[in-house]
């Protein structure tokens, strides 16, 4: 049986490596249009880098969804490699003492909302000071176990860490733990907010998944107690608003502090021996040496501990 012929050298050495930085831009913008931009390139010149790059990977990469691109499998599956590929050599090539404000990359954060409404114009503001040719965008904590950080489409998570993959580099912060919150002048104010009366109280919860009950039930469990929860939503911050206009009591971390502030809401100590929740950053090791997103994690780090 004749053996496949292997690729020659010379077919190696004839890839334009920039295809590469040109396929990263793509399959993060999936736009021609925006990688364009990003590229500093027109519209016609991108379209034909993309027909350069179909025709070395031979597969059409992104492809018409009613108004918009979307990657196909075959790009999907190499999006990851890629990626690390350009940041392997971002890192390999920048000189040690890069000037951040020369940088033009765009900046994933995986996290809770309450650290993006709390958090991020502090980190905006810091970006547009320090990093301006940085971007930056916030994506909601995820359902269920997905390679984030490993597949690209994140580049730092924030948070209490959902990330179990063994090659994901963490790094804790501190430990953080719940406060109750409610409306000012809520009945559970006046006077020491005892077990029974915690309980008493109507409660909303904030789940992704919709669940109405959690930590807090485990704990009055052990008391002998139950609460009542009349509802549930998916995000704190729309928790606050609808915790300001009712009686009900809500939970928050100390990251959220700053919106309930804003909304004038009043804040207690929960009666109960809840677990800590440890909060800390997670990425993948191939950023590790990477100047400009050594600068995100210090400045996401200093951020929510307070340190700058």
């Amino acid at each position: 049986m004749t053996q496949p012929e292997a690729p020659s050298p010379d077919a190696a050495a004839g890839v334009d490596l920039n295809l590469l930085l040109a396929l990263d831009v793509l399959l993060e913008e999936q736009s021609v249009q925006g990688a364009a931009r990003r590229l500093h390139l027109s519209e016609p010149a991108m379209s034909r880098t993309l027909g350069r790059i179909r025709k070395a990977l031979g597969d059409p990469v992104l492809v018409r969804a009613g108004r918009r691109m979307v990657p196909t499998p075959r790009a999907l599956a190499v999006r990851a490699e890629v990626n690390a590929v350009v940041e392997r050599a971002r890192a390999l090539f920048a000189p040690a003492d890069t000037d951040l404000r020369s940088v033009r990359r765009t900046f994933t954060i995986l996290g809770h909302d309450a650290v993006a409404a709390s958090h991020g114009p502090a980190l905006y503001a810091r970006a547009a000071a320090e990093a301006p040719g940085i971007r930056i965008r916030f994506l909601g904590e995820a359902l269920g176990e997905q390679p984030f950080l490993r597949d690209g489409t994140a580049d730092l998570e924030v948070g209490v860490l959902d990330t179990t993959a063994p090659e994901v580099h963490r790094e804790h912060l501190c430990e953080d733990r719940m406060l109750g919150v409610v409306r000012p002048g809520h009945p559970l104010l006046q006077g020491e907010p005892t077990p029974e009366r915690f309980a008493a109280a109507d409660h909303l919860t904030v789940s992704r998944r919709g669940r109405l009950n959690g930590p807090v039930d485990t704990a009055l469990a052990e008391l002998g107690l139950t609460r009542k929860v009349v509802g549930s939503v998916s995000t704190f911050p729309a928790s606050l608003f609808v915790l300001r206009d009712s009686d009900l009591v809500g939970l928050i971390t100390s990251w959220g502090l700053p919106l309930v502030h804003a909304l004038g809401l009043a804040t207690f100590e929960v009666p109960l021996p809840l677990p800590p929740l440890r909060l800390g950053l997670a990425w993948h090791p191939r950023h590790t040496a990477d100047p400009a997103h050594a600068w995100l994690r210090r400045a996401v780090r200093e951020i929510l501990t307070g340190t700058t």
